[in-house]
């Protein structure tokens, strides 16, 4: 599965980005979605992720609220839209693909060692 994302950038604290993150190759149907991120110095850690299956959604509590993922089958592609954001969102932010057999294996432990492919990081950095 080869992941392209797009939409990283330099904001304010309180104002919003999407990112993009599109599927070449086998299609939504057949991965479940995740977004990652990783601040300098920290490790990558989950944000939020969507089912292929049922389109359920979880979110990390640091971002519950405020962010919200969604996909468009058509573009084969998954977003991630974030709302009122503060400094501490700034870091890099990957896009993964997590076998749908195994989704809720990933769901107990969210450890990136489950992930097929990622995508190659979109930075953003929130700061006045």
């Amino acid at each position: 599965v080869h992941l392209v994302e797009s939409g990283g950038g330099l904001v304010q604290p309180g104002e919003s980005l999407t990112l993009a993150c599109a599927h070449g190759g086998p299609t939504l149907d057949y991965f479940a979605t995740a977004w990652f991120r990783q601040a300098p110095g920290k490790e990558r850690e989950s944000v939020s992720g969507i089912s292929r299956s049922d389109g359920s959604t979880y979110y990390e509590d640091s971002v519950k609220g405020r962010f919200t993922i969604f996909r468009d089958h058509g573009k084969n592609t998954v977003y991630l839209q974030m709302n009122s954001l503060k400094s501490e969102d700034t870091g890099t932010y990957y896009c993964a693909s997590i076998r749908q057999g195994i989704w809720r294996q990933f769901l107990t432990e969210k450890n990136p060692s489950y992930v097929t492919s990622w995508g190659q990081g979109s930075q953003v950095t929130v700061s006045s």
